[in-house]
């Protein structure tokens, strides 16, 4: 094995713990944005047969990622049907 990813070598160089701990918190993080877009996002559609346009549940629907705001603007924004009319 390579030196420094068994146990034995990391007991010999704690330092490296942190570098590890960090590595693996990045990945899973990345695995689980990553899992948010595929399940969550309104523009992938895993059922195109059943449902080939998800994108118009949103139709009168607010998705953002965070709303910073919680509810305090009430004012409805119509959806645009064209980027450009």
């Amino acid at each position: 094995m390579i030196q420094g990813l068994d146990i034995k070598s990391i007991k010999k160089h704690p330092s490296l713990i942190p570098l590890f701990v960090v590595l693996a918190a990045g990945c899973t993080a990345a695995v689980a944005y990553t899992a948010r877009l595929a399940l969550k996002n309104p523009d992938v559609s895993w059922t195109p047969k059943t449902k080939p346009e998800p994108w118009n549940d949103y139709k009168d629907k607010r998705y953002q990622l965070l709303d910073p705001a919680k509810g305090r603007n009430k004012a409805h924004m119509e959806r645009p049907t064209s980027i450009w009319s």
